[in-house]
């Protein structure tokens, strides 16, 4: 089979192995289903969150990303089987591969937002400084056009057999795979550092509940994200094995699914049942230090759980 798909000319199969091996009809196809019931119930799970406090005059949009995340993830989960089904489409199995890899940023830029309020909230002064934030956007650039890099470099990786063509592309894809991993990475020494600065001013409280709720929260989920994006650079920089020797163990379709959508699913309901909507709120126009929780006064809410004003509506 391989050797008749290189004799037919491109696109052509990998000659070494990736994670998750072969495609497998009896593993790979009732896992991905799983995986898509799943999916769909999160993105019902956040759509339905939406839905509400939207009709309460609450504007979450974290919430609709993570709905359009899980979209986005069936979309991945129905390529894959259909990828699976019909092994000697190699089109499909390209969409497959960049829909596994593109998809998972979203969850990454959110995490880096919700630490940002938390920089803002500790230390209004450095969180609301112009240098701070236009670093932030400056890195979500970068890693918007990092993606278009990669999806570009593992294209192009299945249409050559050039070998110097092949290094580049994966050059490419090592660093962009580096820089993933550094992303989803950053919320938890930008929440160490929060912590450990010593403050001399209360916090600039937001959103609902405890502080100390809000940090294992986000620590949570980014240790999560963290814990797969940094498995797959790490066993991506591995020397390539060739598809004529056996699998690696690290390669295995357990590895494959546990860190590449396990760890997600496991954040996107985190999120959906701790309520981030409501401990991760602030104000429409909070610009600058000290409008977080004067947003929240000027909306008339008060902190049941510690006495504190909060960023929420009290109809949560």
């Amino acid at each position: 089979m391989e050797a008749y798909m290189m004799n037919r000319g491109p696109p052509y199969i990998p000659t070494t192995w990736s994670l998750g091996g072969s495609p497998e009809k009896h593993i790979d196809i009732p896992t991905t289903s799983v995986l898509l019931v799943l999916y769909i119930l999160g993105a019902a799970m956040h759509m339905a969150i939406f839905q509400i406090n939207l009709r309460r005059k609450h504007k979450f949009f974290a919430s609709l990303f993570i709905f359009i995340f899980c979209m986005a993830r069936m979309t991945t989960c129905i390529i894959r089987i259909a990828s699976v089904s019909l092994p000697t489409n190699i089109r499909l199995a390209i969409a497959a591969a960049i829909f596994v890899a593109a998809g998972v940023l979203i969850l990454f830029l959110l995490n880096l937002v919700f630490a940002q309020r938390m920089v803002r909230s500790l230390y209004p002064r450095i969180g609301w400084h112009p240098a701070f934030t236009g670093s932030l956007y400056a890195l979500f650039v970068v890693v918007l056009l990092s993606l278009a890099i990669v999806i570009t470099a593992t294209v192009q990786s299945f249409y050559t057999l050039r070998p110097r063509t092949k290094t580049i592309d994966r050059a490419l894809q090592l660093y962009v795979g580096t820089l993933f991993a550094i992303v989803s990475f950053l919320p938890l020494p930008m929440l160490g550092l929060a912590l450990l600065i010593p403050r001399k001013q209360a916090p600039d409280r937001f959103g609902k509940g405890r502080l100390r709720t809000q940090i294992a929260i986000l620590a949570l989920g980014s240790g999560l994200l963290c814990l797969g994006a940094a498995f797959r650079a790490g066993t991506s920089w591995r020397t390539p094995v060739p598809r004529t020797q056996p699998l690696p163990g690290y390669f295995s379709k357990a590895c494959f699914y546990v860190f590449d959508f396990g760890m997600e699913i496991l954040v996107v309901y985190l999120y959906g049942i701790m309520r981030v909507d409501l401990r991760f709120w602030t104000p429409d126009g909070a610009k600058g230090p000290g409008s977080y929780s004067a947003g929240a006064m000027q909306n008339g809410v008060k902190d049941t759980e510690n006495g504190n004003g909060q960023n929420g509506h009290g109809k949560h």
